[in-house]
């Protein structure tokens, strides 16, 4: 056209998705409080004469194989699920980020010593060094979010270290230093809100993988144990009635694959808004 070419301004991505994911997660969150507060049925209380009813007003969603009420089981299994979740990932940030905020600014000795610890537990992948502690700790709820926290909080120091490497090298930590500012503050002013990007990222990302790691092993009995209501033992639980009442497995994986699935969206969000790398997820 004449030598004339058309610049189009660059599409952002919608932060529609994202938003929706979040408004998503946070609605089934209240749902979980509301059913905790105004439980309508005991979750735990059997009647045989009531099993595998079909939907209906007083059972939503039906009865199980003991004549429980599923959608009251379905929504206390996601306060296990997602409360678990949670808890492992927070616990995870209370050990991680300080740990690597310390070991990447002051280096020498405690780095080195972070450094061979990180490289024992990534030298396996996540479930089989789950699996090992599971085991060595016995089956429960307890001992799978500890071995899940003794997994996860060397990811976020590894991160946090590494941002940490990176900025401390820049002109602006320099002159801080130079100016006579204090570990502390320079931490708490000129590096922690580099970190705050990554972590909200990788942490929103683990999150989907936490609750199927709950999940998995509460299927194989290594998590929540019967009759607690979770939606991986709920799964493992109607196995057997799988021809005669599928949905009885359909609502708790459902429910697993939508969370993961909203979590994952909310991390794509994030890693967007705040401008990450992929090598994130990783």
């Amino acid at each position: 056209m004449n030598g004339l070419s058309l610049r189009l301004p660059k599409l952002k991505k919608s932060r529609l998705p994202g938003i929706v994911a979040l408004l998503g997660l946070i609605f089934i969150i209240l749902v979980v409080i509301y059913t905790f507060v105004y439980l309508r049925h005991d979750p735990n209380l059997t009647n045989l004469d009531a099993r595998l009813l079909g939907m209906s007003i007083q059972h939503p969603l039906g009865t199980d194989q003991l004549g429980r009420d599923v959608l009251t089981r379905l929504m206390l299994g996601a306060g296990q699920t997602i409360g678990y979740s949670l808890l492992a990932l927070f616990a995870a940030l209370i050990i991680g980020v300080p740990f690597g905020l310390i070991a990447g600014y002051k280096r020498g000795f405690v780095d080195r010593i972070f450094m061979r610890i990180g490289d024992g537990f990534l030298a396996f992948p996540d479930t089989i060094v789950a699996i090992v502690l599971s085991g060595l700790l016995g089956p429960g709820i307890g001992n799978l979010v500890l071995a899940i926290i003794m997994i996860k909080w060397v990811n976020y120091a590894r991160l946090v270290r590494s941002t940490v490497l990176s900025e401390s090298q820049k002109e602006y930590v320099l002159v801080a230093r130079t100016n006579g500012l204090s570990p502390t503050k320079i931490i708490r002013k000129h590096l922690f809100p580099h970190i705050v990007g990554h972590v909200l990222v990788l942490a929103s990302l683990d999150l989907g993988k936490i609750i199927l790691l709950i999940s998995a092993f509460s299927y194989i009995g290594l998590g929540v144990q019967p009759p607690t209501p979770e939606w991986g033992a709920m799964l493992n639980e109607s196995r057997p009635y799988f021809q005669s009442r599928p949905e009885l497995m359909i609502y708790p994986g459902l429910a697993i694959v939508v969370v993961v699935l909203l979590t994952n969206m909310i991390g794509d969000y994030l890693r967007d808004h705040f401008d990450v790398k992929k090598e994130v997820q990783q």
